[in-house]
């Protein structure tokens, strides 16, 4: 059996068949058909049933791209598409881009790829506190960073905090070689990769010279006040409960925290309660404030993380058990 799509552009077919032809493989694994371009067609050759689920899936993966400024789609938004399409799940508005990038040179659009994602995204912009929970992989920082250099770049915000508590591998700040930004760098690596992601270098450096971004341990939060600000709160699942208290209350006028954390993977020494756990609990029915829960639905990177997801959940739970 065969079928044609008709491809109008050179951007659509490269869009569709992205980087070495990985996209159109993966398409072709996903749904046993066979594609190949012929002229202005796309020829889907297979099954009855086949060809129509992927003749759907091509014709609103094209309508997705519309809007994008690159004619590559990553293969992180080919699988989100996918894996919802493996549910039934028709509904690609929250594919649509809601922020582009500032970075010159980098055409590049912004936005949830999940359901989960859609939530958070969506709680970002209408709540001043969000707390984003769940696995790694889930897009958590990546989005929240995203939001807070539209924030700057819109003049919402006068400034973006960055912190993170530092206690990994039982180092001690003091015992780390540089000044204070040298020390807490390493910990703060995954922030600066998505804000140079998202803008050039030259500008990061700029903005970290006059303080108009910020990177600081968390403990350097205690008796702040933080106005007119978008602060994020990276790895809170190695906050205590009085540092995740202090650091709460330092939100000022017109300003906006965003929390993330993974509170399987903690690294609070002996046992030590987890300060987002109880913030969980304590803060639950306040308004303004949000909680956006993250599953392995929502992972981003590789299909198989995913699955390392899903299968240390279940053997938790049936240790559990």
């Amino acid at each position: 059996m065969e079928r044609k799509i008709k491809i109008r552009s050179l951007a659509e077919a490269q869009a569709l068949f992205g980087p070495n032809d990985e996209n159109i493989k993966s398409i072709e694994k996903e749904f046993k058909v066979k594609l190949t371009l012929r002229g202005d067609y796309l020829k889907l050759t297979g099954s009855i049933n086949n060809i129509e689920k992927a003749k759907n899936f091509i014709l609103e993966f094209i309508k997705g791209t519309e809007s994008k400024d690159s004619a590559v789609v990553s293969r992180s938004d080919l699988y989100s598409r996918m894996k919802n399409v493996r549910k039934e799940k028709q509904d690609f508005d929250h594919f649509e881009p809601k922020i582009k990038s500032i970075r010159p040179g980098l055409a590049k659009t912004i936005g949830p790829k999940t359901k989960g994602q859609k939530e958070y995204f969506e709680a970002i912009k209408s709540h001043d506190i969000v707390f984003g929970i769940g696995p790694a992989g889930t897009g958590k920082t990546y989005l929240a960073m995203a939001c807070a250099v539209e924030s700057l770049k819109a003049g919402e915000v006068r400034r973006i905090i960055l912190t993170r508590p530092a206690i990994e591998a039982g180092e001690s700040l003091g015992y780390l070689p540089g000044d204070m930004y040298e020390k807490i760098s390493p910990y703060l690596r995954p922030l600066y990769d998505a804000l140079y992601d998202m803008m050039e270098a030259e500008r990061i450096e700029k903005y970290l010279e006059t303080g108009i971004i910020e990177v600081a341990p968390l403990a350097y939060m205690r008796g702040r006040t933080l106005n007119d600000a978008f602060i994020i709160l990276d790895e809170a699942q190695n906050a205590s409960h009085e540092q995740l208290k202090m650091f709460l209350t330092r939100l000022g006028y017109d300003s906006k925290a965003v929390i993330t954390g993974d509170i399987t993977q903690s690294d609070l020494p002996g046992g030590k309660p987890l300060g987002l756990l109880q913030a969980m609990d304590t803060l639950k029915d306040i308004a303004g404030i949000k909680f956006s829960y993250f599953s392995g639905e929502d992972v981003v990177r590789h299909e198989l993380v995913q699955k390392i997801i899903e299968a240390y959940e279940k053997a938790d739970h049936n240790r559990e058990a």
